[in-house]
């Protein structure tokens, strides 16, 4: 078992101090974005449940949307908001895939196990709502960057039937920079706000956890991030091979990217990362 020291943690997990230009980055998501709500008019701020932030917006294509693809923000949990990554739902819109852009209630206000909650009340919602909206929702994919990625591959862990849902609602899922093994952030600075104790730790970690869905699990991650989340993507990898996509022999990393221009390929329709994801539908 690795031993990991507060120190280290610290230089692996701090995203921002390991990529300088992150303002950029953010700058970018915001121009992007704003361009994607002007021309794509999402339906804002659909609540889906009692929290604060629970509640999302949805984009829809010019005619019937063919299925639905769920994306779930990052921000360890603790920062940024769905708006920031309405440039995800462009690629797909135009693809006639409904898009659902998801917010949930932050730390340290709530627990992350509270956070996937929400997650899994937001799919439950759209499972029983979508249709009223425009919506196929027989076909939704759930995906999420960082933060946003261990709440997608968490859903696979999820007993839908209890939520009332009668069969898997996901078609596939996807996992961008995800965070998948928890414990070491019980030794990160931001714990100050995350509050996990080595218990919740491990009981929050996907690759603890036994997927109750086959769906097939896109796992992807910048190359230029640091080596603590290489490893993030290649441990869940290795720990769930039923969820392997038909195809793909290894994590997608993908050349040349941090951990914030990664997620952007996602305005690009012709990038390795939204072809991989298309390829779910």
């Amino acid at each position: 078992m690795t031993e990991f020291t507060a120190e280290f943690v610290e230089r692996e997990y701090n995203n921002r101090a390991a990529v300088p230009d992150h303002p950029r980055w953010f700058d970018r998501y915001a121009e992007l974005s704003a361009a994607a709500c002007a021309q794509y008019k999402p339906k804002l701020d659909l609540r889906y449940g009692p929290g604060p932030q629970e509640t999302l917006d949805v984009f829809l294509p010019p005619g019937p949307a063919r299925a639905m693809f769920v994306f779930i923000h990052g921000g360890y949990w603790r920062a940024l908001d769905k708006r920031d990554f309405s440039f995800v739902a462009a690629p797909f819109v135009e693809q006639g895939i409904a898009v659902a852009n998801v917010n949930y209630d932050l730390c340290p206000d709530v627990s992350i196990a509270t956070i996937v909650g929400q997650c899994e009340r937001a799919v439950a919602w759209l499972v029983r709502e979508a249709p009223a909206h425009g919506v196929n929702a027989d076909r939704i994919v759930a995906g999420g960057h960082s933060a946003g990625g261990h709440l997608a591959a968490m859903l696979l862990a999820t007993d839908w039937a209890a939520m009332g849902i009668t069969s898997d609602p996901l078609a596939g899922a996807v996992s961008l920079s995800g965070v998948h093994d928890l414990v070491p952030l019980v030794l990160y600075s931001f714990n100050t706000d995350l509050k996990l104790d080595a218990a919740a730790a491990a009981r929050m970690s996907p690759v603890n956890l036994t997927p109750r869905s086959r769906a097939p699990l896109v796992i992807a991650v910048g190359a230029d991030e640091t080596s603590e989340f290489l490893r993030q993507s290649r441990i869940l990898w290795d720990r769930w091979p039923a969820n392997r996509p038909a195809g793909m022999n290894a994590p997608l990393f993908i050349p040349e990217r941090n951990h914030f221009s990664v997620v952007a390929d996602y305005a690009d329709p012709e990038s390795e990362l939204t072809r991989a994801t298309l390829a779910l539908f």
